[in-house]
């Protein structure tokens, strides 16, 4: 009972991002948007989860995770309320800010619920499952709803759809779930999360607008500077501090680090493709949101059967295999929907986004898994969080990539520039994929078999030179 609580949570975040990229066009037609602008729909979300998620993994130690995923539940039902409000796009984007402010409350504090809950790692590989398939489960009927609602009452409707859930998950969470805290809690680093704000915030700015203003302006320029300048003062204070935000000495651990990296590459491969497939059905074949909603229907299926099916692939043999399958298929359905887009074969196009979402499926149980299990049992939220947080800034990232080629190769209307501009888009998402690949085939069934050494490493405490330590 508290696991599928639990998962109400990652539901209602799922099915929220289904939802808002099948209503970009509708948002594009209504409030004026450019493709930049639908961008940043997509990425102020992306980006205020991202940025914020660390560090409510750590309060969520400190203070009592109930407490802290309760009071997310609350501020994402009312930010989803205002959304569908916005009288522009400004106060779109604001509100959709706000959103993320509860969301970041959401994935690390459930996941940490849940790794509190499940302390056999078999059980806890299964528990990840579920919680895999949960969410292809919302990718799966986020596309019918949404296009049910866009249609018939419009895209604000898409947003007030998360208030009765919201209120719903919040009832549960207070009946059924137990208060856990971290028995020693680490302290909150308010500068490490102000520099990895910067550092994700600026990257992500200069990738978006930079096609907008010029590479070389001076508005992409400073957000790049200001990530390169946050990205190093965040290396150097975290290796400095006694109480880190994320203590950067695990990532010496080759399966921690590579569960990260393939998270980021992952997600951004998936995120991408759906933001291109969401403008692709609608802007250029001319399909309604409930057609379009249709077409996209087998990615959430394939998730969905594939992601508990990997819990258990986990808990007999390890992460290795289905991070191999992952790659694979990541890779070979953006080819084939690069082909598809070409020669305007929607089969195909199909057959490309069901073989991306699967990948998909097989990518997320594994990396929570590999990730969770390096951490020691009192840093469960930190370990969520960098889980959750490493997927948040490769969607983001991943959606402004290719969302700024898009928007740079596009010449007039999207509906007559987009096949030709896509095209090397699903070649990035390809190459993202073969990246998950190469990673995975160092990722072994043994990927864990050095916990005690992390747990030691970590409550040994930080020593008094950190830069010592790491020579």
């Amino acid at each position: 009972m508290i696991l599928g609580t639990c998962c109400m949570s990652l539901f209602i975040g799922g099915m929220d991002t289904t939802v808002v990229n099948l209503g970009l066009p509708a948002i594009r037609a209504d409030l004026h948007a450019s493709l930049t602008d639908l961008q940043w729909v997509i990425d102020i979300y992306s980006l205020g989860v991202a940025s914020l998620q660390m560090f409510t993994g750590a309060t969520g130690d400190r203070l009592g995770r109930r407490r802290i995923f309760q009071i997310g539940l609350g501020v994402f039902t009312v930010a989803s309320l205002l959304c569908g409000l916005a009288p522009n796009l400004g106060w779109l984007l604001a509100f959709r800010g706000l959103q993320a402010v509860g969301a970041s409350m959401l994935n690390p504090l459930a996941l940490s619920l849940i790794a509190s809950v499940f302390a056999d790692p078999g059980q806890r590989a299964r528990a990840f499952g579920i919680w895999s398939g949960v969410y292809g489960v919302s990718l799966a009927t986020g596309p019918i709803i949404g296009g049910v609602l866009i249609g018939s009452v419009g895209w604000r409707a898409i947003f007030w759809i998360n208030v009765p859930l919201g209120l719903a998950a919040l009832v549960l969470t207070v009946v059924l779930v137990p208060e856990s805290r971290a028995a020693r809690p680490r302290p909150v680093d308010p500068a490490g999360q102000l520099l990895i704000a910067a550092l994700i915030g600026g990257l992500t700015f200069a990738i978006i607008e930079a096609p907008r203003s010029g590479w070389l302006s001076g508005r992409a320029d400073l957000a790049g500077g200001v990530a390169l300048a946050a990205g190093v003062l965040f290396v150097r204070h975290e290796l400095r501090t006694r109480h880190p935000m994320l203590d950067l000495r695990l990532f010496r651990r080759p399966p921690f680090a590579s569960a990260i990296l393939i998270g980021v590459l992952s997600n951004g491969g998936f995120y991408s493709g759906l933001f291109l497939a969401s403008l692709y059905l609608q802007q250029v074949r001319g399909n309604g949101p409930v057609a379009a909603g249709l077409y996209l229907l087998p990615m959430g299926v394939m998730t969905a059967v594939f992601a508990p099916a990997t819990g258990r692939m986990i808990a007999r043999a390890g992460p290795r295999r289905p991070l191999l399958w992952s790659g694979v298929l990541l890779a070979g359905g953006a080819a084939v929907v690069a082909v598809a887009v070409s020669r305007a074969s929607d089969p195909l196009v199909l057959i490309g986004l069901s073989a991306t979402a699967a990948g998909f499926g097989f990518v997320n149980a594994p990396v929570t898994y590999i990730a969770t299990h390096e951490m020691p049992a009192e840093q469960a939220g930190v370990a969520a969080a960098a889980t959750s947080t490493s997927r948040l800034i490769g969607s983001a990232l991943g959606v402004a990539v290719v969302g700024s080629v898009l928007a740079e190769r596009t010449q007039g209307p999207i509906a007559r520039g987009f096949v030709p501009a896509s095209g090397p888009c699903w070649w990035i998402i390809a190459g993202c994929g073969l990246g998950v690949l190469a990673i995975s085939a160092r990722v072994t069934a043994a990927a864990t078999s050095g916990l005690d050494r992390a747990d030691r490493l970590v409550e040994a405490g930080p020593p008094a030179d950190h830069r010592a330590q790491l020579r």
